[in-house]
């Protein structure tokens, strides 16, 4: 993870900041693009419940949650609200709704594969610049986040969208028994984090998408 704390504490302070302006590139920028990503999906699949509650929008008051974005800040993780879906307007229902679901993930992974670019392309270019080098910085962090947005959202565990998408395989008896503990699980999902017990596999899963991302543009930028 992230420590903004921990440079702050080691009195690196630029790299503090840019840590801060790339979480809040995350929280105004992509996670609106996130929850986008399930509405236009969704749309596309039959359900205009979305779009007739507005909130197929990039407007970040639209779709951001307060703990979700204090989570992003502390832990470099969080949620925004989840766009409403009515899986009924589906003509699959379950493979819809799984459609649906990995299509935020699947939005962030987009934005990471971005960022890297804009990282490989900053470093680059800026050898020497301290500006550019912090650019780079920049767009290494949003990289980061947006992908370790993904892997997090894609844990099996309810509300995220990896239960959703565990929904199109397991039993409909089975899933809604699942279903029926969400807060529960959902509170040691926020222990977990704040304890660390998640850093480890998330963390790891993060930096092998990331040197998956990051492979063409390394070739090209070396």
């Amino acid at each position: 993870m992230i420590s903004i704390f921990r440079y702050i504490m080691q009195g690196q302070y630029l790299m503090a900041m840019i840590a801060v302006l790339s979480r809040c590139f995350v929280v105004f920028c992509c996670l609106p693009i996130h929850e986008l990503a399930h509405g236009l999906m969704a749309y596309a699949l039959g359900d205009r419940t979305a779009k007739n509650q507005g909130r197929l929008s990039l407007n970040p008051l639209a779709h951001l949650n307060p703990l979700g974005t204090i989570m992003i800040f502390l832990f470099g993780i969080g949620y925004a609200n989840p766009v409403p879906i009515n899986p009924r307007n589906f003509k699959n229902v379950k493979g819809g709704m799984a459609l649906t679901a990995l299509a935020g993930p699947s939005a962030n992974l987009l934005m990471g594969f971005v960022s890297v670019w804009g990282y490989y392309i900053f470093a680059r270019i800026g050898t020497g610049n301290s500006f550019l080098q912090a650019i780079a910085m920049f767009f290494l962090y949003a990289a980061q986040i947006n992908v370790m947005l993904a892997v997090f959202n894609l844990l099996p565990i309810p509300p995220l969208d990896g239960s959703k998408i565990v929904a199109a395989v397991l039993p409909d008896k089975a899933y809604y028994k699942y279903m029926m503990y969400e807060r529960y699980i959902m509170i040691a999902l926020m222990l977990l984090l704040f304890i660390g017990v998640l850093d480890t596999p998330i963390s790891f899963l993060t930096s092998v998408l990331m040197r998956f991302i990051s492979i063409i543009p390394a070739l090209i930028f070396g």
